[in-house]
């Protein structure tokens, strides 16, 4: 495990000297250590950052730039097997989810898909010629430009994924950036530097990954006039702390927050076969911003539909995150461990029915794992239905008609993702439309993907990550005329 800090295309461990512990969340073991970066250090960083901006033609040259994220593909891939056997031992993901969406996923095309997208972005696009005040015609032309210096906060529940997400759209851009992972996991940025470092012919200075246990470091990034622009992934709370640190500088910000996101079932959805799969939102300790944690359920099938799903849920295979027949693993810290089950104690105090899990599972003595938990009787109003816990919490909300379905899925501060499961797709598509969130999924359809926006309505966040939306948020636009 590589402890070093990337700053102006040098490997170099922080200024103060000091580690902090990587902890695998399975056995709590620590499994290595990182340099814990100061305020000096990413100081340092956006300054590097900066003068590359500035002083190289990494902003213009845009063969060199596909030629480095490809470089940079092929070292990751050299090394897939390592990423993979990481992420699992300090993200406590399931194994089988980096074969998707922790590595395998986003590695086909983060990178990939922006680099091809260099030749095939409209950088100028012509408004044709205009008299506009009656002088003569002009001719106009909009020009796109990279944004400049872009700092980068990611968290700890998909690390790769919303990190190569992030650098792909950015570096085709054509702007520098500096990269503060989140503590709990940052072995995989630390190795992502050194492949930087070593592997590819980016200048020094366009990439520096500045990892630190001091989550305040991070402001070095939110109120410095040298960062033009802030993309963060994580928290609605976090989310506004860097909006408003911005604020300072009228620095733009992309948020990608939090979500509280309805599955809906349609009371002629074939209930047989979708239910079941409800239980899919405990995958990695339901760590996932878009994960669907409320089920809207026709109130005329709810009780066989509660039935069906406890069944389902005391089924799910969950504990070793290393063993392939396990979709849940742990929370990815004690503190996480211990925010889930106060949401959970929450929930019964507040009146919703505990069908199934609560607490943490006795046949597993390490580990902060909580048990996969189903509420039934849950009220929309209630704690667990109203925030993000970031746990395998679920919610079963009984609803009167499609008109009620609507109004319990959008009564929520989040609009991130989402299902919808009918019978009848035209009926789907419909209801989709009054549905206030960035994302949903048709009877099962799968919306990922590199050339699709990703983010959300409300607290969800500003901007969209991925897509053509996700390669314009790093751009600055500029109009120019001449005589015709």
């Amino acid at each position: 495990m590589d402890h070093r800090l990337l700053i102006d295309g040098e490997l170099v461990d922080a200024e103060n000297g000091e580690l902090f512990d990587n902890i695998n969340p399975a056995t709590e073991e620590v499994i290595g250590r990182i340099g814990n970066a100061s305020a000096a250090d990413m100081a340092r960083a956006v300054a590097a950052a900066r003068s590359a901006f500035d002083t190289t033609d990494w902003a213009t040259n845009r063969e060199l730039r596909k030629t480095c994220l490809l470089q940079l593909q092929a070292a990751i891939e050299a090394e897939q097997e390592e990423f993979r056997h990481e992420l699992v031992a300090e993200v406590g993901c399931p194994i089988l989810t980096t074969y998707g969406p922790q590595l395998d996923a986003p590695l086909r095309e983060a990178l990939t898909w922006p680099a091809e997208m260099i030749d095939e972005f409209e950088w100028v696009r012509s408004l044709g010629p205009k008299d506009a005040f009656g002088t003569g015609d002009t001719m106009r032309e909009v020009w796109k430009e990279p944004v400049g210096v872009v700092g980068v906060i990611v968290p700890w529940n998909f690390p790769v994924e919303i990190t190569l997400n992030k650098l792909g759209p950015v570096l085709a851009m054509g702007n520098t950036l500096v990269l503060k992972p989140a503590p709990d996991t940052s072995a995989n940025a630390t190795r992502l530097a050194r492949l930087i470092a070593e592997k590819t012919d980016i200048p020094a200075g366009v990439v520096n990954i500045v990892p630190s246990a001091d989550h305040l470091v991070g402001e070095v990034i939110t109120t410095s006039p040298d960062v033009d622009l802030v993309a963060f992934t994580g928290s609605s709370a976090t989310g506004r702390r860097i909006m408003e640190a911005g604020a300072q500088t009228l620095k733009p910000v992309f948020l990608e927050l939090g979500g509280k996101s309805a599955n809906i079932y349609l009371d002629d959805a074939d209930f047989d076969a979708v239910l079941p799969g409800a239980v899919f939102s405990c995958m990695h300790g339901g760590q996932g911003c878009a994960i669907p944690t409320r089920l809207l359920i026709p109130r005329s099938r709810y009780d066989a539909a509660v039935d069906a799903l406890g069944e389902a849920f005391s089924n799910w295979a969950y504990g070793d995150p290393t063993d392939m027949a396990n979709m849940q693993g742990p929370q990815v810290s004690k503190k996480q461990q211990d925010r889930v089950l106060g949401y959970i104690e929450k929930g019964v105090a507040e009146g919703a029915r505990l069908v199934t899990g609560g607490g943490r599972p006795a046949h597993l003595d390490k580990g902060f794992y909580v048990e996969p938990t189903l509420f039934a009787d849950v009220d929309n109003s209630m704690t667990i239905a109203q925030e993000e816990i970031f746990g395998p919490v679920i919610c079963a909300i009984a609803y009167d008609d499609d008109e009620d379905a609507i109004r319990i899925a959008n009564d929520s501060d989040f609009g991130l993702s989402g299902n919808i499961f009918s019978g009848d797709l035209e009926r789907a598509k419909k209801m989709a439309h009054r549905i206030r969130t960035g994302t949903l999924g048709l009877n099962g359809g799968v919306w990922y993907g590199a050339d699709a926006p990703f983010g959300g309505y409300k607290n969800s966040g500003i901007g969209r990550q991925c897509g053509i939306e996700g390669l314009e948020i790093y751009t600055e636009t500029k109009t120019v005329g001449w005589p015709a």
